[in-house]
Formats: C-alpha cells, structure tokens, sequence
C-alpha cells in the first residue's frame, strides 16, 4: 500500500508541474498580462539614425509603466523577416500589430490572416501596396513624394538662373516608400527642367558606408558633379567622407550642393556648418502617435485611413542652433 500510495503521490506532482507548465505565458504575451495591452511591432531594422530614433520613441512610448507590453522584433531589413514576425503575433494573439514594411510590396497573404484573428494592424512609417485596403487598419507616416518636391522647389529656385545641372543620385533601400516618393520627386523636377540631368543614381541603402562606396565610384567616373541628391542624411555623410578623401568641396561655397532628407540632429548639425545645403524632415518619433490611434480604436471612435504628420525643412542659409537644440532625435 506504502508504494502504491507513493507512486500515486508521485503521478499527481507529476500531473501539476505540467498544469504549471502548460499555464506558463512566458512564450504567450497574451495570457496574464495584468491588463496590459500587448503590441508587436515588427521594425525594418537600424540602418539609419532615424530608425534608431523611431525605435526608441516606440520603446519609450509602449512601456508597462503606460499600460502596454511590447514585443519587438528586427527584421534586419528582410521581407521574410518581418512576415514571421507578424505571424508570430498572430500566433501570440497580441492585441495590435504595428510594422514598418521593408517594402511596399507582398503582404496580402499574411495581413489577410491578421484580418481573420481580428487583429487591428497599423502600419507606420513606409507604406505598402495592396488589392485590399482593408487589411490594415491604419497608416501613419510621412508625405515621402512631398518631401521631395520641396527639395525640387528648393532646387528650382536655388539654380534658377543656371542653365544645366549635373546631379548624382543617392537613392534609399529600393522599393521602400521614402526611396519611391524622393526618386519620384527628383525624377518629376528633371522631366520639367530640360537642363537638368542626372549623371549617376544608384541605392545606397541608407547606410554611411553603401553612401561612401557609392560616391567613391562617382567620383572616379565624373569630374564635375553640381548637385548630390542623396535620400537620407547618413548616405550623405558617407559621401561627404568619400568627398573630403577626394579632396572634392560641398556644402555652402563648394562644388557640389547637397540635398539630404531626415533632418536628424547629426543631419541638421551639418546643415548649420554649411556641409548640407538644405534638409527635409522626416519625423520618426512615432511611438505617441501611434498610441493616440490606440486609444481612438480602443475608445471605438472613427479613424482616419492614412495619417500625415507635419515636417520641415531647414537651409544652411537660414537655420539656427535653436532649431537644432529643438529637436528630439
């Protein structure tokens, strides 16, 4: 009886220590979260200062202190990534779903599972192409084909009375919105201004160093350059270091004007110093804004499908150390 009474003792621990384990939600966000809304975010990656920026402002902003858990997941800027990624929330049963899409293209199949969960998606920062607009909930980000129409107006006025342009053309990760709307906006104000030509494009992925390869090879291929094009501000360090080696001026009373986009401090930084002619913003602190849609869907009210926020742009002729000192990334 001893050793049946014993083995009997032994099968129910056995039997609550795999309750216990089948109740752990440590791999599960959404079980036992003390009433914490769960958020998976999937990021395209930390190419850039601004997307070290927009990740921090999610980081800050979706913390246990504000009432949310957050999941983060780095896509190190692959497609495939950020597609197990969402899947994994969808499987985790988050409560929202926020991405920055690596590209615009390919996500219908797995935002249609979203959908069918019923989990609200918002997707920030780049936008995505779709048969069906209803997969997603919201969008919040930047007008990227208005940031590059007012550098081409800047342009336009800068170089009104020259009769040609030599421009090279550093554009962003290809197929991104911000690399579609800049090119789009260059492109536009070359069609309508017949001496303007550009000379070399080519992607440097938003990274200093691609930036650096890049204008190195240019600058061996082409002696006069009037205008570098470059799609955000750490390709235009990049080239600046390619330029300084190559003993080539830029900036204010150089050879080669530059237009960068972004506006990060480091960026605006240069632009003070005369090193970048002008700079388009391009907020990346979206962690409030995006908790403000929370909210709005939490408390049922109507959303807007798409989402602007509101940017500047600074010239080296007129910027102030004020207008950097503002600035929060």
């Amino acid at each position: 009886m001893k050793k049946i009474l014993t083995i009997c003792l032994c099968l129910l621990a056995l039997t609550l220590t795999a309750c216990d384990r089948g109740n752990d939600n440590s791999d599960n966000p959404s079980g036992n979260n003390d009433g914490l809304l769960v958020i998976g975010f999937s990021q395209v990656g930390a190419e850039s200062d601004w997307r070290l920026a927009n990740t921090k402002s999610m980081r800050e902003t979706f913390n246990e202190e504000n009432g949310y858990k957050l999941i983060l997941k780095d896509a190190q800027q692959k497609l495939e990534n950020q597609i197990a990624a969402i899947r994994e929330f969808i499987a985790q049963e988050v409560d929202y779903i926020v991405f920055a899409p690596t590209t615009e293209e390919g996500w219908d199949d797995v935002l249609k599972e979203a959908k069918e969960s019923g989990i609200p998606v918002i997707i920030v920062d780049r936008m995505i192409k779709t048969s069906d607009d209803s997969l997603y909930t919201c969008w919040l980000g930047s007008d990227f084909r208005k940031e590059g129409d007012a550098a081409i107006a800047w342009m336009e006025t800068k170089f009104k009375d020259k009769a040609d342009l030599k421009i090279v053309h550093l554009q962003g990760s290809m197929g991104s919105s911000a690399q579609i709307g800049r090119t789009e906006g260059l492109q536009a104000g070359v069609d309508r201004n017949l001496g303007w030509e550009v000379v070399y494009r080519a992607s440097g992925d938003f990274t200093r160093v691609k930036g650096k390869e890049v204008m190195e090879y240019v600058l061996k291929q082409y002696d006069r350059i009037d205008v570098l094009y470059c799609e955000n501000d750490n390709m235009a360090f990049g080239a600046m270091d390619a330029m300084d080696v190559a003993k080539k001026t830029y900036g204010v009373n150089g050879d080669v004007t530059i237009i960068s986009f972004d506006a990060t401090h480091a960026g605006l930084e240069a632009t003070l110093k005369g090193k970048i002619n002008y700079n388009v913003e391009c907020n990346p602190l979206h962690g409030p804004r995006v908790e403000a849609i929370i909210q709005q869907l939490e408390n049922g009210e109507t959303l807007d499908k798409l989402v602007y926020v509101e940017e500047e742009t600074f010239d080296a002729e007129t910027i102030t150390q004020e207008d950097i000192d503002a600035r929060a990334y």
